[in-house]
C-alpha cells in the first residue's frame, strides 16, 4: 500500500494509494485538515490495463499480488484479465483466483489424505467454490480527445459488497479536472486501517505543470453513510473526516526549482538510456510555500474536531454559524533536495539517486509552536516536550540504486521524529521495491513493491514518473 513515486511537489497533494486489497487496485487516502487537498491527480493506467500489458507485452500469463490474511482474506492470490478494444473504447473483464485461501481450504478438509478418485473430486470441488474468486468489469470510453469515462463493478465471491465506481477525466491546457463517485468508496488512513464509505463524490481542479511559479488548486469531497471497516479488520472509531457532510478546499502555492548543479558531460553515443527522464546526473532543490482554505458543513465538519480539542494547536479557525460547519485556514511549506549520479546507460552502477523532502503541513502549529519555545528560553525555562515536537517537521527520504542493466533497487520511507520514544526517530511505511525499466517505451517501468508494515506486495506498471 504505497504512492511510490518520486513526489516533487511534497507530501500535500492525495494521491491514491495502490493497494492490492481490491481489484481495482486503488485507495483513496483519508482526507486531512487543512490538508491534503483531495484527488489532486490525472489520469493513470488502470489496474486491468496493466495486466493486459504484463500480458501481451511482458509474457505473464498471471499476475500475482499479496495482502495480510487478515485484511479482507486476501493473502495470495492470481490475477488474469480478458480485453476488448475499439477506436473509442476499452473493455475488461479481470479475474482473481485466491491461491492462498484456497490451499487454507484444502488443508481444513483433509486433503492429501483420501484415494486418487477423491482426491480429484476433493480438488474440483473446491475450484468451484465462488468464495476462492473475484471478478472486476471494466469500460473506458474516450468521449472526446480530451474527455475520459471510465466505468466499473467488482464483487468478490466471499463477500456481499458489490463495488460500483464512475470516474470522468477532462484535460484542461493547464489543469486536469477530474470526478469520481464511488459505492462504496475504499479509503486507508494513515495506520493502514482499510474503511468503506457507503457514498462518495470528489471533483478536483490540479495544475499539469509541476514547474516554477504560482499554482492553485481546488477540491469539492461529499460523503454520505456511516464508515465501516473493511472486509476481515477490526479497528476503532472511524475518522472524522469521512463522517457524512460536504467539504471544500482551495490552496494557492508559490514553487520554486532550482538546479544546483547539472552535468554536462557527453553521453556514451548510440547507447539508448533505460529511462529517458533518469539520463541526466543532477543536483537539484525545490521549495513550496502556500495556503490553504478549507469549508466543511455536515458530520464531518471541522468545528467537531476543534471543540473536541484535536486541532486546538493547529491554525487558526473561521467558524460559521451552525452546529456542523466550520472554516479552517492555515499555511504550509515544504523544502526538497534531489540527486542524482550517472546516466542509465551502462550495465552495472550506473543510476544512484538520492531524495529528500522536509515538509511543515500545519504553518500555524509550526509557528505557534516556535513562539512558546521561544518564550520558554526568554525566561530560563526548558522548553515544553510538546511545544518542540510542533515545531519538528515530517520528512520522506527515498533512495534508487542500479543493480543491473534495466534492474534497480529502492526503498521509499517517512521519518518523523517522536520525542516520547528513546530512539527519537519513528520511521513511516517503509516500501521495498524492484523497478524493471522498459528501455523500448522511453520512461516506463514494472514496479515490484513490497510494504513490510501492511505486509502487501503488488507489481505495477507506471509510466513518465520522475
Amino acid at each position: 500500500m504505497k504512492k511510490l513515486r518520486w513526489v516533487m511537489d511534497g507530501g500535500f497533494w492525495d494521491v491514491d494509494v495502490s493497494t492490492p486489497v481490491t481489484l481495482d487496485g486503488l485507495a483513496r487516502p483519508v482526507p486531512g485538515d487543512p490538508l491534503p487537498l483531495g484527488l489532486s491527480r490525472g489520469p493513470r493506467l488502470s489496474r486491468p490495463k496493466q495486466i493486459d500489458f504484463f500480458q501481451r507485452f511482458m509474457s505473464m500469463p498471471f499476475v500475482p499480488s499479496f495482502s495480510h490474511y487478515g485484511v479482507g482474506d486476501v493473502g495470495l492470490c492470481l490475477q488474469r484479465v480478458f480485453s476488448l478494444s475499439r477506436e473509442t473504447w476499452f473493455m475488461t473483464l479481470l479475474g482473481q483466483f485466491n491461491v492462498q485461501k484456497f490451499v487454507t481450504s484444502l488443508k481444513m478438509n483433509g486433503f492429501g489424505q483420501e484415494s486418487d478418485s477423491s482426491w480429484l473430486q476433493n480438488i474440483r470441488r473446491h475450484l468451484s467454490d465462488q468464495s476462492f474468486y473475484g471478478l472486476n468489469f471494466c469500460s473506458e470510453l474516450l468521449l472526446t480527445p480530451d474527455d475520459i469515462m471510465t466505468l466499473s463493478l467488482e464483487t468478490h465471491g466471499d463477500q456481499k459488497t458489490l463495488r460500483k465506481k464512475a470516474v470522468l477525466h477532462h484535460k484542461f491546457p493547464r489543469h486536469n479536472f477530474t470526478v469520481e463517485a464511488a459505492s462504496p468508496a475504499l479509503f486507508v488512513d494513515q495506520h493502514g486501517n482499510y474503511w468503506d464509505v457507503p457514498f462518495a463524490v470528489a471533483m478536483d481542479l490540479a495544475p499539469i505543470s509541476s514547474d516554477s511559479g504560482t499554482s492553485c488548486r481546488f477540491c469539492i469531497n461529499h460523503t454520505a453513510g456511516t464508515p465501516k471497516p473493511y472486509e476481515g479488520q477490526s479497528t476503532s472509531k472511524a475518522p472524522a473526516t469521512l463522517l457524512s457532510g460536504l467539504c471544500a478546499k482551495c490552496a494557492i502555492s508559490f514553487k520554486k526549482n532550482v538546479d544546483i548543479w547539472r552535468s554536462e558531460a557527453p553521453k556514451m553515443k548510440m547507447v539508448q538510456p533505460y529511462d529517458i527522464f533518469l539520463s541526466s546526473p543532477n543536483i537539484s532543490a525545490t521549495g513550496i510555500l502556500g495556503a490553504v482554505i478549507t469549508a466543511s458543513i455536515g458530520d464531518n465538519s471541522i468545528r467537531a474536531q476543534v471543540e473536541d480539542g484535536s486541532l486546538s494547536s493547529k491554525g487558526f479557525s473561521l467558524q460559521a454559524r451552525g452546529a456542523n460547519s466550520a472554516i479552517l485556514a492555515d499555511l504550509f511549506a515544504s523544502v526538497s533536495l534531489s540527486a542524482q549520479l550517472g546516466n542509465f546507460q551502462k550495465l552495472f552502477l550506473d543510476l544512484t539517486r538520492f531524495y529528500a523532502r522536509i515538509d511543515i503541513p500545519s504553518g500555524s502549529k509550526f509557528l505557534s509552536g516556535a513562539t512558546r519555545v521561544a518564550h520558554d528560553l526568554y525566561n530560563s525555562q526548558v522548553p515544553s516536550m510538546r511545544a518542540v515536537q510542533e515545531i519538528c517537521p515530517t520528512a520522506s527520504l527515498s533512495f534508487q540504486q542500479q543493480i543491473a542493466g534495466p534492474f534497480s533497487f529502492r526503498i521509499d520511507s517517512g521519518v518523523t521524529l517522536d520525542l516520547k520514544k528513546d530512539s527519537y526517530l519513528s520511521v513511516n511505511d517503509p516500501v521495498f521495491a524492484v523497478e524493471y525499466a522498459l528501455q523500448v517505451l522511453g520512461s516506463a517501468k514494472a514496479v515490484a513493491w513490497y510494504a513490510p508494515k501492511q505486509r502487501e506486495f503488488m507489481i505495477e506498471l507506471r509510466f513518465f514518473e520522475t
